[in-house]
């Protein structure tokens, strides 16, 4: 299966099993999608539905059980580690709900890190510019350690900017900072998504965010669904 000239991502009977014990636990059901280059497209749904399973194989950090996974023509389903890292390390930006940042690194060396490994000049300038839009600027010398969570997650945003990926995938990106930072950080994802031409694809609990989404989409026990109309705050 080839990518049309608009599609970023396609997946084709996607799914995802793992064993347990004596038994096999389905955590997706055959999944079809297709994600346009530029478009901005929200993954909804109940916690333990599937959501966060689904975006980790889309971005290449996890591997089907079977299916096809194709981002910008790289058939992901059957590539290794080694060459999917090359292709987020290409393409892909992750914001973790985890933040996973390093705690031996100052904030500022966090956001640097991937260009730093890209070998790409001018990395200082651009996480000074990157921790400013995030209103961080004052604490680029501080650890994780001596962040709170919200400040974690806004260096791990300036972290996914860095460099300038064509998708960014966003795991509940304004799920741990308070209501005008995750205005501010909203702000941010869909300014890139509209001036850079940067796909994005993010879970969220948040309505009003998911209603930015230019398209939105429900996981519900594993099975994905086009949504029609306005979802139900019930249903986020």
């Amino acid at each position: 299966m080839a990518l049309n000239s608009e599609a970023i991502l396609k997946v084709h009977n996607l799914t995802k099993s793992v064993q347990l014990e004596d038994k096999t636990l389905k955590l997706l059901q055959p999944i079809n999608l297709t994600v346009n280059s530029g478009e901005s497209l929200a993954i909804v749904g109940s916690s333990g539905s599937g959501k966060t399973t689904l975006l980790s194989i889309l971005a290449g950090l996890d591997l089907p059980t079977s299916g096809e996974v194709y981002l910008k023509s790289h058939a992901l389903h059957q590539f290794n580690e080694e060459q999917r890292s090359k292709v987020r390390a290409d393409h892909v930006g992750f914001i973790f709900q985890q933040f996973l940042l390093i705690n031996s690194l100052t904030a500022i060396e966090n956001v640097m890190l991937p260009a730093e490994l890209a070998n790409q000049a001018n990395a200082l300038e651009k996480a000074k510019t990157l921790l400013a839009q995030v209103g961080l600027d004052k604490r680029a010398d501080h650890y994780p350690s001596q962040l709170s969570g919200g400040e974690q997650q806004r260096v791990a945003i300036a972290r996914a900017f860095m460099a300038s990926p064509d998708i960014l995938f966003a795991d509940e990106p304004t799920g741990n900072l308070d209501t005008a930072t995750g205005l501010h950080i909203a702000d941010l994802l869909f300014e890139m998504n509209k001036e850079l031409g940067t796909t994005l694809v993010l879970v969220t609990h948040d309505e009003k965010l998911a209603a930015r989404c230019q398209r939105q989409v429900v996981m519900d026990s594993g099975v994905l669904s086009e949504v029609l109309g306005d979802v139900q705050a019930s249903d986020l």
